[in-house]
């Protein structure tokens, strides 16, 4: 084991980055590859548009053919081609998205003109022009590099790939995960407890945020604070890619994680990080398994989940940017200076400035529940001013996106 001095936050992510590599790769349906990440870069199959459409509703003409009158000889719309030529003084009705005739250059719009029967002259002089020509290939053409390796398949991706011929996508699998709750002050039931007693929570909050990345997601405990109890939730969680424990990974007589986990054939990589909230945080590995675990108190929880669960998680299924990107926010009011830990303060969002909620106990779920951003304030940095600058962490979607 390693030193129980807590290392820098730094450090602790390159640890992290260093451990975790992603899982194997799997061709799944396109539909079913929302939310993984492309194992390999998506390359078109296709051109798209596969010839020159039309922009607009209106009359397609030759370009050498624009002032009129004409005499329309057909229809090309959507999905229905006109199969003809046109000779000069001809124009055929065309639909936006239809097939632009072999030799037809431009495009009245239809507000522009006016038809009698088979006759069309212009109505404005706004007349025919190439701009409302979609031309081939203007989206992408056939062999086209049109997204990276490890970037997330959401909406607008599923519809890039299905035009550009996919029907399955290659991705890298998700992790299977184990969160095991610990602590003899917890009850399972949130409306059955002692006075003594408190609803576990924590498991409910990280499983939620873990979901989304997870292949399947498996709820242990409470768990006692006994050994045995601890050992046999170990091997309860089987061989999960990645078992997270809440509670426990402290320094008290009754944190038992680090022992059990000990005991039970794992190598821990480190116990405590320089941060607050969340200093109990524990890195370790049994095989291929990783565990990670996670202070008791909530909001610890929750700060540690966010910026070592998450980004674990985005890492083990393929993510080319795994950790969380910050912003850059204006402070509503000073914070003093702070001491030789990171430091992450929650607030809300005001008028596009970061306002410090004034909550900001470990413990208190009713701030972190109001929280929009997490404040990042590095070890040693010294007292701040209302207006300045500073980096933030959004907490969209309660961090997951």
């Amino acid at each position: 084991m390693s030193s129980s001095k807590p290392i820098p936050l730094k450090e602790a992510q390159r640890r992290f980055r260093d451990l975790v590599k992603p899982l194997e790769t799997q061709t799944v349906p396109v539909e079913q590859a929302v939310g993984r990440y492309l194992a390999v870069p998506l390359v078109a199959n296709r051109t798209q548009p596969a010839a020159d459409l039309s922009a607009m509703d209106g009359y397609a003409m030759r370009e050498d053919d624009l002032a009129g009158p004409w005499r329309i000889v057909g229809e090309s719309a959507a999905g229905h081609p006109f199969a003809g030529s046109l000779a000069p003084g001809e124009a055929v009705r065309i639909s936006t998205g239809a097939f632009m005739p072999a030799d037809a250059g431009a495009v009245l719009m239809q507000e522009n003109a006016t038809r009698e029967g088979d006759k069309l002259k212009l109505a404005e002089a706004d007349g025919p022009t190439a701009r409302h020509i979609r031309r081939a290939g203007f989206d992408f053409a056939a062999e086209d590099s049109l997204l990276p390796q490890g970037i997330r398949v959401d909406p607008p991706q599923v519809a890039l790939a299905i035009a550009a011929g996919h029907a399955q996508l290659r991705v890298h699998a998700r992790p299977t995960i184990a969160i095991l709750d610990s602590g003899d002050e917890l009850a399972a039931d949130p409306t059955a407890f002692a006075l003594h007693q408190i609803p576990a929570s924590n498991g409910a909050m990280l499983a939620a945020m873990a979901g989304p990345f997870a292949a399947k997601v498996q709820r242990l405990g409470p768990v006692r604070d006994e050994m045995d109890a601890m050992l046999a939730a170990l091997h309860e969680a089987g061989d999960a890619d990645v078992i997270v424990t809440s509670g426990g990974a402290s320094v008290g007589d009754h944190d038992l994680v680090r022992p059990a986990l000990a005991k039970w054939g794992a190598t821990i990589d480190f116990w405590k990080i320089a941060i607050k909230p969340g200093k109990p945080l524990l890195l370790a590995r049994k095989g291929s398994q990783i565990i990670l675990g996670l202070p008791g108190n909530p909001v610890s929880s929750y700060v540690t989940a966010y910026l070592f669960l998450l980004p674990m998680l985005r890492r083990l299924s393929g993510a080319h940017a795994a950790d969380p990107e910050p912003v850059t926010a204006t402070l509503a009011e000073a914070l003093p200076a702070i001491g030789d830990r990171d430091e992450f303060v929650r607030a809300r969002l005001e008028m596009g400035r970061a306002v410090p909620l004034s909550q900001q106990d470990s413990s208190g779920l009713s701030a972190l529940a109001k929280a929009q951003v997490l404040i990042h304030r590095p070890a040693g940095a010294g007292a701040a001013s209302a207006g300045d600058l500073v980096r933030a962490f959004p907490l969209r979607n309660g961090g997951i996106a």
